[in-house]
């Protein structure tokens, strides 16, 4: 008896009679159902195909095969195949980002990963104007979706975050666009399987180093022993969040006007601009709207000075805000700072502070234990939080963010006793101006971490580095 063919949740909405379009071709499962399904359909949906192939330089010989699957099967397909090369090893070691535990490994892997999406973008956006395209097709699933989601929850995502993966990105060079955010993993190997189409495995998906695959091999299967419908739910919440999100961006550019005022007041009347001026909110009118509303509309205005409060900062603007006295100030991660005056409320977004010795280049940051600063520097959050056995007096203490000096030990996770900072930034092959600068989190003189080592923890203290976002 013949199999049924399984149907695939193909967003069509998203597509145009016209339409020249290429598939992001990685090889994988996912794209390529979305490939084969776009073409069994180009005809009835007047389709002008192409694909496209990025190989990373990483994984060696396994990336070399998969380039020339991708590119058989477009060859089979009698599809234009487009290709190219970049090296996103070197990519992420020239600017080296940290990341939520400071483990060496997942700094590194996860490193890789966010280069490697920001250079795909990139080559995506330059083969949209050169080829030219009306748009490129990625392969992100509900089981994709899902681990965005969920990841962005663990990260303390504000509510856009909850968002997860956009059907649609417009970019002026033309749109990206994910027809199969509402079709699973599940039902794209089955519709492979029935039409004998065969795949690549990138063998490092299973690599858990990577957060990604950590929340998709061990939490999501775990959370599933709760909820069966877990993935679905948090595709849901996706599109819950996206539509929300998109309302109140519409009725925060409406309130805007009546809001944030600009410049500063003069004497004699009317006000003075100037761009290091920032904005500055009505207090007034501001405090009178519901709370949801003044958190809003304090993301929406930090926005507008290229800040992006988390929750704790904005709570912190709008205490300011309600209780605060004229004259009084606030400076928050991210270089973030609020004035507060008798009627209005100041933002400006200024370079962080830091604290170098007179005449020196020396950058370095502090942060009180709890509590959280941004690095620009360094291109890395430092969030510092009390273990629950910690004993009181850690909470005056303050942590230093600085690069290393000539004499720093660090006992390494494992080791015997402790090692010279020297010692390990020449086993770690580390050279040239990175060596200089390279950073280490200092409590009352022991270093807590350093950026691509292993630390033994501290009891009292949980240390988190995330890189700052572009």
């Amino acid at each position: 008896m013949r199999k049924s063919s399984p149907t695939l949740g193909l967003d069509t909405s998203l597509l145009k009679p016209g339409m020249r379009i290429a598939v992001g071709l990685s090889g994988g499962a996912d794209s390529v159902a979305l490939l084969c399904a776009l073409h069994g359909r180009s005809r009835e949906l007047g389709l002008v195909l192409h694909t496209a192939h990025l190989h990373h330089g990483l994984r060696g010989a396994e990336a070399d095969a998969d380039l020339d699957f991708c590119r058989d099967l477009a060859a089979k397909l009698e599809i234009p195949f487009h290709d190219a090369r970049v090296d996103i090893g070197a990519e992420a070691r020239r600017a080296p980002r940290s990341t939520s535990l400071g483990d060496p490994i997942e700094t590194s892997i996860d490193s890789i990963e966010g280069t490697a999406r920001r250079l795909r973008y990139a080559w995506f956006r330059q083969l949209l104007r050169e080829v030219p395209l009306d748009a490129i097709a990625t392969a992100h699933t509900l089981d994709d979706q899902a681990e965005t989601v969920l990841a962005k929850f663990l990260r303390g995502a504000w509510t856009e975050g909850f968002s997860g993966i956009h059907p649609v990105l417009n970019f002026a060079e033309g749109l990206i666009l994910r027809p199969f955010l509402q079709t699973t993993r599940t039902e794209v190997e089955a519709f492979l399987q029935v039409h004998s189409q065969s795949w690549r495995e990138d063998s490092t998906n299973r690599h858990l180093t990577f957060t990604r695959n950590r929340i998709r091999h061990e939490l999501l299967p775990q959370l599933e022993g709760w909820n069966l419908q877990l993935r679905a739910h948090l595709a849901q919440m996706a599109e819950l969040a996206r539509d929300e999100e998109a309302w109140w961006q519409t009725e925060m550019a409406c309130l805007a006007p009546q809001i944030i005022v600009r410049g500063r007041p003069v004497r004699g009347g009317g006000r003075a601009t100037t761009d290091a001026d920032g904005i500055a909110l009505d207090l007034a009118r501001l405090t009178a709207e519901p709370v949801a509303v003044q958190r809003r509309f304090l993301r929406y205005a930090a926005a507008q000075v290229g800040s992006a409060p988390d929750f704790a900062a904005t709570e912190a603007l709008r205490s300011v805000a309600l209780t605060g006295k004229a004259g009084q100030k606030l400076e928050l991660a991210g270089g973030l700072r609020a004035e507060r005056t008798h009627r209005e409320l100041r933002l400006i977004c200024a370079p962080e502070s830091t604290a170098p010795g007179q005449g020196e280049e020396i950058q370095q940051y502090e942060c009180v234990i709890p509590g959280e600063v941004a690095a620009p520097f360094f291109n890395c959050r430092v969030r510092l939080d009390l273990a629950t056995s910690a004993e009181p007096k850690v909470e005056s203490r303050k942590a230093v963010l600085r690069p290393w000096r000539p004499g720093d030990r660090v006992r390494l996770r494992y080791s015997s006793g402790p090692r010279k900072i020297k010692e390990v930034l020449e086993r770690m092959k580390v050279t040239g101006a990175d060596r200089v600068q390279w950073p280490v989190l200092d409590v009352g003189g022991r270093i807590l971490w350093m950026r691509g080592a292993e630390l033994e923890p501290d009891p009292a203290i949980r240390v988190f580095i995330e890189p700052l976002l572009s």
